[in-house]
C-alpha cells in the first residue's frame, strides 16, 4: 500500500476535503463529495482515496468497502485542470503517499471485497474506481462511457484494468470507439455485478454485504490477496504458491472457528482473524 500502517491508525483524526467516511458494522464507506467538479480525480483526491483504502487494508475489523458518490455523475475521471498545473485551495490533512499513486494497483492491493454504489454516469478515469472493486451494483440510468479519444488522449491504464473484465478485442473497441454503454449492456459485458432499481440501489448494496458477511473475512482476505499475486507468479509456481496460502488460511481463527462450528452445526462467529 501507498501508507504504511502507522500511518493509517490516525484515519479518524484526519480531514478530507474531496470524500466522506463512516466505519460501521465492519464496513468502510467512502463516499466522492466532489459534486461541483463532477467528482473528477485531482491529486488531492487520489490521495485521500488512496488513504482511505491503506486504512482499510490494515484494519481486520474492517470487512469489506462501499464506495459511492454524491452528485449527478459518479466520477467524470482525471481532473485535466488540476493535473495540467492549475490549483484550488483545499483542506486536507492526509499525509503524503510513500509513492507515486497508481489508482489500479491500490485497488487491487486492498484484499477486502469492495462494492461501488452507482447511481450516476461514469466516465474515463472513473473507470479505475469500479473495475478495482469486487463488485458493481448501478441503477438503468447509468451510462458508462471512455471519451478519451475525443480530447486526443488515451484511456491506458482503463484498458489494463478492462482487460481483467472482457477479451482484448472487446476491451480495446470499447476504448478505441469512445464506447458509451447503459448499465444493461454494462452487465452483459462483467462490467457491472447487477443493476437495479434507484429505489433499491441501498438495500441491494446492504443484500450484498450482509452475504458476504455469512463467509470468512480472513479467508476472503487471503483469496484476493492470493488473486492479486498470482499476477506475478509464473504458472508452473502457481500451485505450489496456493498450497502455501492454504496452509496460511488453516492457521487462521476464522478457519478454527468454522470448523468448531460445522463439527457443533451452528452458524460460525467470525472475527476477521
Amino acid at each position: 500500500m501507498l501508507y504504511p500502517a502507522d500511518q493509517t491508525a490516525k484515519f479518524n483524526n484526519q480531514k478530507f476535503a474531496h470524500l466522506l467516511v463512516d466505519e460501521n458494522d465492519h464496513v468502510l464507506t467512502i463516499t466522492l463529495n466532489r459534486p461541483e467538479k463532477k467528482n473528477a480525480l485531482n491529486p488531492v483526491m487520489l490521495k485521500e482515496i488512496s488513504y482511505a483504502l491503506s486504512y482499510a487494508h490494515y484494519n481486520n475489523a474492517l470487512w469489506a468497502v462501499v464506495i459511492a458518490a454524491n452528485g449527478d455523475v459518479f466520477c467524470s475521471g482525471a481532473d485535466l485542470k488540476s493535473f495540467s498545473g492549475q490549483t484550488e485551495e483545499t483542506i486536507s490533512t492526509v499525509p503524503e503517499p510513500v509513492s507515486e499513486i497508481v489508482l489500479g494497483n491500490v485497488f487491487n492491493s486492498l484484499h477486502k471485497p469492495c462494492i461501488a454504489k452507482v447511481h450516476a454516469p461514469v466516465f474515463a478515469g472513473g473507470f479505475l474506481i469500479i473495475c478495482g472493486c469486487t463488485h458493481v451494483i448501478a441503477t438503468p440510468n447509468t451510462i458508462f462511457s471512455l471519451p478519451e479519444v475525443k480530447r486526443g488522449l488515451f484511456p491506458f491504464q482503463v484498458m489494463q484494468n478492462l482487460l481483467q473484465i472482457m477479451p482484448p478485442r472487446a476491451a480495446f473497441d470499447f476504448c478505441m470507439r469512445a464506447k458509451a454503454v447503459n448499465a444493461s449492456e454494462a452487465e452483459k459485458i462483467g462490467l457491472v455485478s447487477k443493476v437495479v432499481e434507484k429505489e433499491k440501489l441501498n438495500s441491494e448494496v446492504q443484500a450484498l454485504v450482509d452475504e458476504i458477511f455469512q463467509y470468512s473475512p480472513s479467508s476472503i482476505r487471503l483469496g484476493l490477496e492470493a488473486l492479486d499475486n498470482l499476477k506475478n507468479i509464473s504458472a508452473s509456481e502457481s500451485h505450489h504458491y496456493l498450497k502455501q496460502m492454504l496452509e496460511r488460511t488453516i492457521q487462521t481463527e476464522d478457519a478454527t472457528e468454522g470448523m468448531k462450528a460445522f463439527i457443533e452445526k451452528r452458524k460460525p462467529i467470525w472475527k476477521g482473524r
